[in-house]
């Protein structure tokens, strides 16, 4: 580690029900990087909450206290870095542990109080065992998700609030979400194409190979069509078009008797698509956006029917055009092709149609928010779309948005120190009330309505 930085273990106790604190308990980890240049009591916490669901908190190295946000995070405050529950070295959701649970009815009941409601009300306890005082918070992507749920249920918690890529759409459920999405993903797509021309060709012959040939991956990764296109997953970040280029650059290979997919791209598509490390991101992704009794039933799977052009099979078979890859989408058949999520396919299929879900904003609550927010949204967002952000920063009193394109929805890490930089800057020095004309401009509070 890095000389001159301090880590700490906590391990806090919490109830798994928190409306029943005397019931079954759980555990919560959460690692504390402080500047070890004096008494860390000295500097306020910084809770940081990792994008997900079901990502665990990262990893400190040398790099990130050098040059990335966590160096310039441990300047002003103890940071906190939560592996939120049923993650890391949290009490896990796992394929090996669930079954422990039960049921498939019971291990479905079990993960309902693993989303952002839940992930805040163990942060209010830890808040209190580690002094008692409002602090600060720090939520990336799904992260932003939990700081708003913060905002709602337990704003009395919180000194300031700094959101990257993580403004939710405060109303709309999970299909209205991935209406919004599909064409944000036809957008990314044409980019791509756009500068990798010579990809159109390369896409669509490993598409027909696909179509052709059942195509079990080394460690047992079945490759359908289906898997191919969601590594369009990757043109969500700073360099994942480049990464996506240089992965189909060497896809195929010629052989004595037909053409293959190569060794290195098997590799390396096995790696990209597998949840083993992140079982809970596919179980509760399409959980995080729902706030009714309404089960959300496979959204994406449904929604996608509205979008024709992603039907690789109908494309090959009909025109010459692009192969459309996906984007952050879930589907029942990753249950049936990722070897890490078979055991849990009647546990997701158990959550899709599960009725009950309560809310997790709270609008009339953020309307007279009293919490200082700044918050980065970026305008070519894959991941949350830009329009519904900037419409919940206008429905947070006194939020400060710095809209930005020069980042893609990880800015927090690719830009080293400069988005939490700039962030930390707005909020000790905001900025006047914008014109009625630019209700969300760059580094401004947002004003009312939504923004165009």
């Amino acid at each position: 580690m890095r000389p001159g930085i301090r880590l700490t273990d906590h391990v806090f106790t919490v109830p798994l029900r928190h409306a029943s604190p005397g019931g079954e308990l759980i555990e919560v980890y959460a690692r504390e990087v402080t500047a070890d240049d004096g008494p860390a009591e000295t500097r306020p916490w910084l809770l940081y909450l990792q994008g997900g669901p079901g990502h665990r908190s990262p990893r400190p190295l040398d790099a990130d206290l050098s040059g990335g946000w966590l160096g310039r995070a441990v300047q002003d405050y103890r940071v906190l870095l939560l592996d939120q529950r049923g993650t890391g070295r949290s009490t896990p959701a796992t394929r090996q542990t669930l079954p422990a649970r039960g049921d498939t009815r019971r291990q479905a009941e079990y993960l309902t109080h693993f989303r952002a409601d839940s992930i805040v009300r163990d942060a209010e306890l830890m808040r209190r065992l580690t002094g008692g005082a409002p602090w600060s918070v720090l939520g990336q992507s799904f992260g932003g998700f939990c700081a708003v749920s913060y905002l709602s249920f337990a704003p009395d918690g919180l000194a300031e609030v700094f959101i990257t890529g993580g403004l939710p759409c405060l109303d709309g459920d999970a299909d209205h979400i991935y209406r919004a999405a599909y064409p944000r993903m036809e957008d990314k797509n044409a980019l791509f194409y756009h500068h990798y021309p010579q990809d159109v060709a390369t896409v669509r012959r490993i598409a027909a190979h696909l179509s052709d040939h059942e195509t079990v991956l080394p460690d047992g990764t079945l490759l359908t069509v289906e898997a191919f296109q969601s590594l369009g997953i990757m043109l969500g970040t700073t360099d994942g078009a480049d990464r996506l280029h240089y992965l189909l650059e060497d896809a195929l290979c010629r052989t004595p008797h037909r053409q293959e997919l190569s060794d290195h791209f098997q590799h390396q598509v096995q790696v990209a698509l597998s949840f083993g490390s992140r079982p809970l991101y596919a179980l509760m992704h399409e959980a995080c956006y729902a706030q009714d009794l309404s089960p959300t039933a496979w959204a994406a799977t449904r929604v996608r029917k509205q979008f024709p052009r992603f039907d690789a099979e109908r494309v090959l078979a009909e025109t010459a055009a692009p192969i459309l890859f996906t984007g952050e989408t879930i589907h029942p058949w990753h249950f049936r092709t990722d070897p890490a999520l078979r055991p849990l396919r009647d546990l997701a299929a158990a959550l899709a149609g599960y009725e009950g879900w309560g809310p997790l904003y709270d609008p009339a609550a953020l309307a007279r928010n009293e919490v200082p927010v700044v918050a980065a949204v970026y305008t070519d967002d894959l991941y949350v779309d830009t329009r519904h952000s900037l419409a919940t920063a206008n429905a947070v009193k006194g939020l400060t948005v710095h809209l930005t394109d020069e980042y893609e929805h990880d800015g927090l890490t690719a830009s080293g120190a400069t988005v939490l930089d700039h962030l930390v800057h707005l909020a000790r020095n905001p900025r006047p009330l914008p014109s009625k004309a630019h209700p969300c401009p760059q580094d401004s509070p947002a004003a009312a309505g939504e923004a165009e």
